[in-house]
């Protein structure tokens, strides 16, 4: 008991309640004003936030009361799930996310295998009970997909996926090889935060070159018939990104500027750690050749991280997106 009461007490000291009431009571504030209502996605992104706060200062009475009426097991468990929090404390980890899954070299079994890294995703993004939806996809010409760009509306989404970034190994025997031999493909995870309005990057009109051509997804006639698909090149950077998942123009229009502002942020973040690590020695940029887990599905079953060290044998189940604990892990480490 006096340990629990010990974490109890460094976690309710890192929480800073104080400051996610204020937090609450500046957002109950605004919403009182017509005004906030008159942008619907920025006001239920406000008003998911305060549902946010308001739970994390009922969690912190709970726990309060379960120290005080010596109820250890559910204390436990509550400090256990409160603990995460103060390890998403960094600027953007309160934003949503934007994760694109693009296939790595191998044809058909890397286009699988991103398909099955979506499906995990997703699976994992409804038992946060978070909303998504693609902003761009490329699909594969026989199955699977090439690549495909998702925005990740939840409390923390950024914080929780940014450990997931850099490259996924699966070795498994060939479902698409007559002789059925194992087969090792990769996948490559990006993970950048959905900035919002309020954060203001120096994006010049006269450095971006757009393109418009006919959507190559699945979207109906419209889609199919009309120029709706976007190319946005910034010329500084060289950063292309498409944006064809929606059936207007405008629609990928702020698709693809949201995906290039998320691509410039992560091209900063990535020369600052950098600067941060050259005395160091230590920084990777998530990218091809940082493997950060493997997935084997024979001769054994195993989902190990490898930098963390954490694995287990129950590959369905990762698979299915129960992957709590390599994130969390991971958390642990930034």
């Amino acid at each position: 008991m006096d340990e629990l009461r010990q974490r109890a007490k460094k976690l309710l000291g890192s929480l800073n309640i104080e400051e996610k009431r204020k937090g609450v009571r500046l957002i109950e504030a605004q919403s009182s004003d017509p005004s906030f209502w008159q942008d619907q996605k920025s006001a239920a992104l406000k008003m998911k936030e305060l549902a946010g706060l308001q739970k994390e200062i009922s969690d912190v009475e709970k726990l309060k009361e379960l120290i005080s009426n010596n109820n250890l097991r559910q204390a436990k468990k509550l400090i256990e799930e409160l603990e995460v929090l103060i390890y998403l404390s960094d600027l953007y980890d309160l934003r949503p996310a934007i994760v694109s899954i693009h296939a790595g070299q191998g044809g058909v079994e890397a286009m699988d295998w991103a398909q099955i890294l979506f499906r995990m995703y997703t699976r994992y993004f409804e038992r946060k009970n978070w909303s998504f939806e693609k902003l761009d996809e490329t699909l594969g010409e026989e199955v699977g997909i090439k690549s495909t760009t998702l925005s990740v509306n939840g409390k923390y989404a950024y914080g929780y996926l940014k450990g997931e970034a850099g490259v996924h190994r699966l070795v498994r025997l060939s479902p698409f090889n007559a002789d059925k031999l194992r087969h090792t493909s990769f996948a490559l995870v990006e993970v950048m935060p959905d900035l919002g309005e309020e954060e203001k990057l120096d994006i010049k009109e006269e450095d971006l070159n757009w393109e418009f051509y006919r959507a190559s997804s699945k979207g109906g006639q419209n889609v199919q018939k009309v120029s709706t698909a976007v190319r946005l090149r910034h010329k500084p950077s060289g950063i292309v990104v498409t944006a064809q998942s929606q059936r207007y123009q405008a629609q990928n229009r702020e698709y693809a500027l949201k995906l290039l502002k998320a691509k410039l942020w992560l091209l900063k973040e990535e020369e600052r750690k950098k600067e941060e690590q050259k005395l160091k020695g230590g920084y990777k940029t998530p990218g091809w050749g940082n493997q950060i887990r493997s997935y084997v599905l024979h001769p054994y079953h195993m989902v190990k991280d490898l930098r963390t060290g954490f694995e287990t044998s129950n590959t369905d189940a990762v698979l299915n997106g129960e992957i709590d604990g390599f994130i969390e892990e991971e958390l642990r480490k930034f």
